[in-house]
């Protein structure tokens, strides 16, 4: 871990707050902090839900420090790319629910975070916007790739080919938040839904959130509905299966052990 992340464990939610004020900017530190303490939540049975939010009452986080990019060093950037790639990457493919608290501006680096989680709650005063090509650069941590496939890609051009910054209702309306609420809440609501996450089975949430992703890839439905079939069937070889169905037909809840 680092100063640079704030860790809370509650309950079965990991809550992880950006803490590099003023603008909670990544650098490899922070970066490379995120991707292990993902990558050890993934090895937390405990774990079912992770929520991610800025310090603060402003940024979420506004990216990359663009300092290290003025000197020009191909190197320099080659080593920033890795860095947000892996981090982002280990991000998306938590194996449970992960929810972004936008609580300010989430710029550059700062909304691909928050596109790798798998729902987004933004405050009112947030503002988003992929302005990287406004300085030569483009959005190098899957904003290319995530952003159309929320809101298709005519918006995705508008705010990466055109720099258009987006507020929360705008967000909302173009599908790239789930909800927006009032300023100081997002991360109440997120883990909100993250208890509500808690309440499923964590075996089952993962094959979903699998599946779930896999029908971007797929070269047909026809695949993905095999993939469906087939984890479906897998679960059946986990305990968690078991006592969901014992739980529902006794009328209590269930008690997951995530395995």
């Amino acid at each position: 871990m680092t100063d640079l992340l704030k860790y809370e464990k509650q309950a079965h939610i990991a809550l992880i707050t950006i803490n590099n004020p003023p603008a909670n900017t990544w650098n490899e530190t922070s970066l490379a902090g995120l991707k292990d303490l993902v990558e050890s939540l993934n090895q937390d049975k405990d774990i079912y839900a992770l929520v991610i939010t800025g310090e603060g009452d402003k940024f979420f986080s506004a990216g990359a420090d663009l300092n290290k990019f003025a000197a020009g060093d191909k190197a320099v950037a080659r080593d920033m790319a890795r860095h947000f790639g892996l981090a982002f990457e280990a991000l998306g493919q938590f194996r449970g629910v992960s929810i972004a608290a936008i609580n300010g501006y989430a710029m550059g680096g700062g909304l691909e975070c928050a596109l790798a989680c798998d729902i987004r709650i933004a405050e009112t005063q947030a503002q988003m916007a992929l302005p990287e090509a406004k300085v030569g650069l483009l959005p190098c941590a899957g904003g290319t790739q995530n952003l159309p496939w929320l809101v298709g890609e005519g918006w995705a051009k508008r705010m990466i080919l055109c720099g258009e910054r987006v507020n929360a209702e705008k967000a909302l309306q173009i599908g790239l938040v789930e909800e927006v609420v009032p300023t100081g809440e997002a991360v109440n609501r997120a883990l909100e839904l993250a208890k509500m996450a808690c309440q499923q089975s964590p075996t089952s949430i993962a094959s979903c959130k699998q599946l779930i992703m896999h029908s971007r890839e797929a070269s047909s439905h026809a695949q993905g509905w095999r993939s469906e079939r087939e984890l479906f069937v897998d679960l059946f070889d986990t305990e968690d299966q078991k006592e969901g169905v014992q739980a529902f037909l006794e009328k209590r809840t269930a008690q997951w052990k995530n395995r």
